[in-house]
């Protein structure tokens, strides 16, 4: 008998070294890693952000060895890992993977386990890289919210981010140590313990949940969970995913089952790094390409506020009809993420993008909100046809009605994704300016620099505890 997809897996994850992975993987690692510790930072004082840390000091107190960023707290790798993980998140900044978000969820636990085990920046890529590969597999393997089928949206009840708990557990596993036979085990119980695929939920009630399409903080825990118990000699259920009829496939409620995209080429081929996308904007990653035609127009023919008449923005078919993205009830925080009309609106008010569109003064600004509803959404025509042939296409087309005329733009890919326009990928250095935005007066100005000089050259950091003691506590500049 062959192994399993668990035990392949395993093996994946226990050997994957440094020296072996390609430059533009070491590359994208590092780039993640900064782009979501300048989310978690910038997400502190978010209701969510802060929540977050509360939970995380409840959860595993504040006598640890993990760092919960951006505080003073040391607390338990659960503890840490929980807080972290709801910074990365709170501001829907971070990085967009298959099969949606993944790095709130993978790399809080990282970080936790490459702290207390004292690993090396070199050793903490490894395992970013295992988990962004599981993680983007997997998201291949199922169901997703932008399937189509027949030249339309194929709507599937159960969709979510609840399989990225194998990569998660995988990159904690192998920064903890574990021989491949305890790795695999604690795969198989990450399996047996994942959180439930519930975001079609999410989709559809408003007002939406702050927890959003999942809870970034308990996956990180059921994840550390799975590999504390194969640490210790649980066994874990090693036939999860190769048994459609009563394993994960059938019980986490998938559609599309495609185990040969798990395993063929694993190792040698690594696919995560054309699909990692970057977010210039704290706001759902369906509304970038809009976004980055309405700041063009505006800019480009000096469009002021009072001078808007209307706007029509073409886009996301499967996205521009549900609740949780034309609910116009801006009551929390966190609903201005996802109104797709409310983040037009605030692009219109040409306030720079960081953490302060989603302060209350801009959330809840009389200007802000009486525009979002001058905002119409529509279907782009050729929406269907474009994501049919290419996932990562994202066609969109803005129309701003002003002075009596209409000014228009298209575009297919917005800014950070790959593509074959060279425009629309995020630069290393564009991610460092976007860092400097989100965490200024966070951080004193030489604690930045130490920061993007030791995630920039993370393969020369002996001890990644360092990095995150940088990270510890709020200063004054």
């Amino acid at each position: 008998m062959g192994k399993t997809i668990i035990e392949r897996l395993a093996e994946f994850s226990a050997k994957a070294d440094i020296a072996r992975l390609p430059a533009n993987v070491i590359e994208e690692c590092k780039r993640d890693i900064l782009d979501s510790i300048g989310c978690a930072l910038a997400g502190m004082e978010h209701p969510k952000g802060r929540i977050g840390i509360e939970a995380g000091r409840r959860l595993g107190g504040t006598g640890g060895s993990a760092t919960i960023i951006g505080t003073g707290d040391k607390s338990t790798p659960h503890g840490a890992a929980f807080a972290n993980g709801e910074m990365i998140n709170a501001l829907d900044a971070d990085s967009v993977l298959l099969p949606g978000h993944v790095s709130p969820y993978v790399l809080p636990g990282a970080f936790a386990s490459a702290e207390v085990h004292q690993r090396s920046g070199s050793d903490l890529i490894a395992a970013v890289a295992v988990s962004h590969e599981i993680s983007c597999r997997l998201g291949a393997a199922m169901s997703g919210y932008r399937d189509t089928k027949d030249g339309t949206a194929a709507h599937t009840s159960v969709v979510g981010y609840s399989s990225t708990v194998f990569g998660a557990t995988a990159s904690a596993a192998k920064l903890k140590g574990l021989a491949v036979d305890r790795l695999a085990n604690a795969l198989g119980i990450a399996a047996a313990t994942a959180p439930v695929n519930s975001q079609r939920a999410w989709f559809m009630h408003t007002p939406t949940a702050t927890i959003k399409y999942q809870m970034a903080g308990a996956l990180t825990n059921a994840a550390l969970s799975a590999a504390d118990m194969g640490d210790l000699g649980h066994r874990g259920d090693l036939q999860m995913l190769d048994d459609e009829e009563f394993g994960y496939p059938r019980f986490i409620g998938t559609a599309r089952w495609s185990p040969e995209l798990l395993t063929t080429g694993l190792g040698e081929e690594w696919r995560f790094p054309a699909f990692q996308m970057f977010k210039p904007y704290p706001h759902c990653r369906v509304m970038h390409a809009p976004l980055d035609i309405l700041i063009d127009l505006v800019a480009q023919h000096n469009i002021r506020v009072e001078e808007i008449e209307g706007i029509t923005s073409y886009g996301e078919g499967w996205a521009y009809e549900l609740p949780c993205f034309t609910n116009h009830e801006i009551t929390e925080l966190h609903d201005a993420q996802f109104c797709f009309a409310h983040g037009l609106a605030v692009a219109a008010h040409r306030i720079p993008p960081g953490r302060q569109w989603q302060d209350p003064s801009v959330v809840f600004d009389p200007s802000v909100m009486t525009l979002m509803h001058r905002v119409k959404l529509e279907t782009h025509p050729t929406y269907f046809q474009s994501i049919s042939a290419d996932i990562t296409s994202r066609p969109s087309r803005v129309e701003i009605r002003a002075r009596g005329q209409t000014f228009a733009a298209e575009k297919h890919f917005p800014k950070g994704t790959p593509s074959a326009d060279p425009q629309t990928y995020m630069t290393t250095e564009e991610l460092v300016c976007k860092f400097r935005t989100f965490v200024d007066g966070l951080l004193p100005v030489a604690t930045i620099d130490k920061v993007l000089d030791s995630v920039l050259h993370l393969e020369q950091v002996d001890d990644f505890g360092k990095l995150m003691r940088l990270l510890a506590r709020q200063q004054e500049k």
